[in-house]
């Protein structure tokens, strides 16, 4: 007897259309005619679709299907292994965009809304890369410090960031200054305008130690997006964020060794 390819598609809930691709595809062909000629899907050709949409389901492509079906003796289970994988993998990145997206409610529930002219005035050159904002997010989402900084902008008012950006300028001037007269990154000078960089992110966002400022600087040499966000494409010059990464690393290590040097010197010490 057999089924049309309409039974087939009402039971399964697919279109005719599907299963004539499905044929084209020669993933399913109709195994049976009916005394008139009509092909018609036998029982053995519905337990068939019942794998290739129980495959299609899980995201299996059609030529991985075909190709799990064509050896009756292969072992599906390396397939789903590695579909597991890839689908763990794909929640795991869908949860780490929903954060970031609540982080962005977040800041517009605090009102703080500007206009273009009023953002521009604010931030000037300085503007956000969406894509970096992500991958901020996943790599930092779950540190204390990360999350902290965040909540902190989201309070900020308007005259907030626009003292922060003022400074933020200012700031940028000193730096440009000691990179255009070639003052070691190690200098004196340049350690200072890096830990007035410090001093900023700790006044306006988050406190950050110098283990913290040092992964900032990793970022800032790696990532021309996140260098950026503290110099505008227009104010660069060559060499300038590693320059920056340099002093910052330089003025962590100049912190850390303070804090583990003797308050006084040995000869000095009561017996």
């Amino acid at each position: 007897m057999g089924y049309t390819v309409g039974q087939v598609a009402a039971v399964a809930g697919v279109t005719v259309r599907t299963l004539h691709h499905y044929d084209k595809a020669g993933l399913l062909a109709p195994g049976d005619r009916s005394p008139a000629g009509y092909r018609r899907y036998t029982d053995a050709d519905l337990a068939r679709l019942q794998q290739i949409l129980f495959y299609r389901e899980l995201g299996f492509s059609l030529d991985e299907i075909a190709e799990i079906l064509a050896d009756p003796q292969a072992n599906a289970l390396d397939h789903l292994r590695a579909r597991q994988r890839q689908l763990t993998q794909e929640i795991s990145r869908l949860q780490r965009l929903t954060e970031v997206a609540e982080r962005a409610i977040e800041v517009q529930r605090t009102g703080v809304v500007l206009t273009p002219e009023e953002r521009f005035e604010a931030f000037g050159e300085i503007t956000f890369d969406l894509s970096y904002a992500v991958d901020a997010q996943r790599k930092w989402g779950d540190s204390k410090g990360h999350r902290e900084a965040m909540a902190r902008a989201g309070t900020h008012s308007k005259e907030d960031w626009r003292r922060l950006m003022a400074e933020a300028a200012a700031w940028r001037t000193d730096l440009l200054s000691a990179f255009d007269d070639g003052e070691p990154a190690d200098g004196e000078r340049a350690m200072d305008i890096a830990e007035s960089h410090r001093l900023h992110l700790t006044r306006w966002f988050v406190p950050c130690p110098p283990a913290m400022h040092r992964r900032i600087a990793n970022d800032i040499t790696a990532d021309p997006r996140a260098f950026a966000l503290f110099v505008p494409p227009s104010q660069q010059r060559p060499g300038l964020a590693a320059y920056l990464g340099r002093a910052l690393h330089a003025n962590a290590a100049r912190h850390v060794g303070a804090a583990c040097a003797p308050t006084d010197p040995p000869q000095s010490r009561k017996r």
